[in-house]
């Protein structure tokens, strides 16, 4: 009697053809985003500011009121004495834009939100077009 055996897995020929398909895949893609490092990073604020909205209304759920001013986003480490505060805190470290700029936060509010949140953008600077342009949260849809 004859054993037969099944061998499973990959042939040569598939892998090589799955590789061949990711190059082609890879030299189509990254032209694209490697030209346009300043829209990533744009995009990356955009959603860090959006988690630290999240995480700011969960400091509020646990203490009754947002972190003031002088508090700043620095409170979300370290715990400074506030009754209900997490006891492992909200985050690891005191958040930077993409730029590595600290992100500008305001309570209250000057634009009629509870809080302002925003990335001075490439030039570090308040205002600016373009590269250059703030990314607010009351701006982010």
């Amino acid at each position: 009697m004859k054993k037969t055996q099944n061998y499973k897995g990959f042939t040569l020929l598939e892998l090589m053809i799955v590789i061949v398909i990711l190059g082609l895949l890879a030299t189509i893609i990254m032209p694209k985003i490697l030209g346009r490092p300043e829209q990533a990073r744009r995009a990356v604020a955009e959603i860090e500011i959006k988690n630290l909205e999240a995480t700011l209304a969960l400091f509020k759920t646990d203490t009754g009121r947002f972190p003031t001013t002088s508090e700043g986003l620095g409170v979300l480490v370290n715990n400074p004495g506030i009754s209900g505060y997490a006891p492992d805190g909200y985050l690891d470290k005191t958040p930077k834009d993409p730029w590595g700029n600290n992100y500008i936060y305001i309570c209250p509010s000057v634009q009629g939100k509870y809080f302002d949140l925003e990335s001075y953008g490439k030039d570090g600077e308040d205002g600016g077009t373009g590269e250059d342009a703030d990314i607010e949260s009351w701006n982010i849809e």
